[in-house]
């Protein structure tokens, strides 16, 4: 048992020799078993115990046990109490919940006061198969199906290479005792269900079933790599992202990549399958998530947080103006006529432009007389023409003059009819530029 727990440990470099460990002890036979064992191998650890307050006597019961078995062992011994249903009826969370949080908001604060490198926990191979189970009954995909993992940052679990029997085994051969929380012999809860009612119908009907079930999601651990290699979600670090639609046709599973992409983005299984449905003639349908927008625009999917409305930005006079939390708009005026090149700023003849300006967001019906072209033109209809999509649209700003005429598309094209020309004797230069620039 020692051994083929020190081998784990090792395989998956769960535990170092000189650092300090944390074992999460209930008094169970699981935890006091972690406990025995990573003591016999030689690991400084010392012990936490949480006290959740549930169970009146047996609580105390347990409390008691854990505080005999770490000084018999010579191991120091951490304690907290909770006030569980309380914290569970104050953020509306189930019992189950609020001492998961609670229980692991501990371990974290533990960390750093003692100094321990991990939090070691006592879930085993029957715990990773009631999870897989769960999981699977839940329509998990395949991130839900490779079981409890052995470590995930600072919690480690070097008991999954062994049994719930093979537990058993172990202390009885070395005569430990342990203590049992009633709770667990209850079928109440889902993975109660499944630990005292299914896995023993499946092993009645394939003697074997729940060594299988655990090599399964070995394996799947193994394919996840796989998986996780070839999918790209494209959004990098930019707030916005798009991918075209022929990539995502090339990709061996369009709706896996699809997934990936946009579950971390909140958008359901649902939206998700309407969106593939969508992407034959759909450009222009939009999804949305609590915290995004998702547009089919011709040959891309495009995606981009979703961020409140600007207020329109009154400028009286020249001057520095914060547009929003990233960006400024100068506005200088200079008898040197100076036209500028670059698409961050616009230079305009400055005679008949009439303060106070304003930058606001495109509205529908907006029109202007593009430089270089004669007549007016719907921005819309320019912006269609740059192909631009629906939601670089909605995000286009444009300034105005005391009268309303549009004097710049910014980032784009200035209005002709403010062009800078020979006989200009001053002019209006408008820069956006990076907050962080200045």
């Amino acid at each position: 048992m020692k051994n083929k727990v020190a081998g784990f440990i090792a395989k998956h470099q769960l535990l170092s020799h000189d650092g300090l460990h944390v074992v999460a002890l209930s008094g169970g036979a699981d935890s006091v078993a972690l406990l025995r064992i990573l003591c016999d191998l030689g690991y400084r650890v010392e012990a936490a115990h949480c006290n959740f307050r549930l169970r009146g006597e047996e609580s105390d019961r347990d409390e008691q046990f854990v505080k005999n078995l770490c000084k018999n062992l010579g191991v120091s011994l951490h304690l907290i109490h909770f006030e569980t249903v309380e914290y569970a009826t104050l953020h509306q969370v189930s019992i189950e919940m609020a001492a998961r949080e609670l229980r692991y908001r501990y371990f974290g604060q533990l960390l750093q006061d003692v100094g321990a490198e991990t939090v070691c926990v006592a879930h085993h191979r029957d715990d990773a198969v009631e999870t897989f189970l769960m999981n699977l009954l839940r329509g998990a995909g395949i991130h839900g199906l490779t079981g409890i993992r052995p470590h995930n940052e600072h919690i480690v679990r070097p008991l999954l290479c062994v049994s719930r029997h093979d537990i058993l085994q172990y202390l009885d051969s070395i005569g430990q005792d342990y203590v049992t929380d009633s709770t667990n012999l209850q079928p109440d809860v889902l993975r109660n269900k499944i630990r005292l009612q299914l896995i023993p119908l499946l092993e009645q009907l394939s003697p074997g079933a729940s060594d299988n079930i655990a090599r399964s999601a070995t394996y799947l651990s193994e394919a996840e790599k796989l998986y996780n290699a070839s999918v790209k979600t494209h959004n990098g670090d930019s707030p916005f992202c798009e991918m075209s639609i022929s990539s995502l046709r090339d990709f061996p599973s369009p709706l896996c990549l699809l997934h990936e992409w946009l579950s971390p983005l909140g958008f359901n299984r649902s939206q998700i399958d309407q969106l593939l449905d969508s992407l034959d003639g759909g450009s222009g349908r939009e999804f949305i998530s609590p915290s995004h927008t998702l547009i089919i625009d011709r040959d891309r999917i495009v995606v981009e947080p979703i961020s409140a409305p600007m207020r329109p930005v009154l400028i009286p006079e020249p001057g520095n103006y914060r547009v929003d939390g990233q960006h400024l708009l100068k506005v200088e005026s200079s008898s040197d006529i100076i036209v500028s090149k670059t698409n961050d700023c616009a230079t305009l003849d400055a005679e008949n432009i009439q303060f106070p300006l304003t930058l606001r967001p495109v509205r529908e019906g907006d029109a202007f007389c593009p430089f270089g072209m004669s007549g007016h033109r719907l921005v819309s209809d320019f912006l269609t023409d740059l192909k631009c999509s629906v939601l670089e649209k909605r995000r286009q700003l444009v300034v105005t003059d005391a009268t309303g005429t549009i004097l710049w598309l910014v980032g784009l094209r200035t209005d002709n009819r403010f062009r800078v020309s020979d006989r200009t004797t001053s002019i209006l230069s408008l820069t956006l530029y990076s907050a962080t620039e200045r």
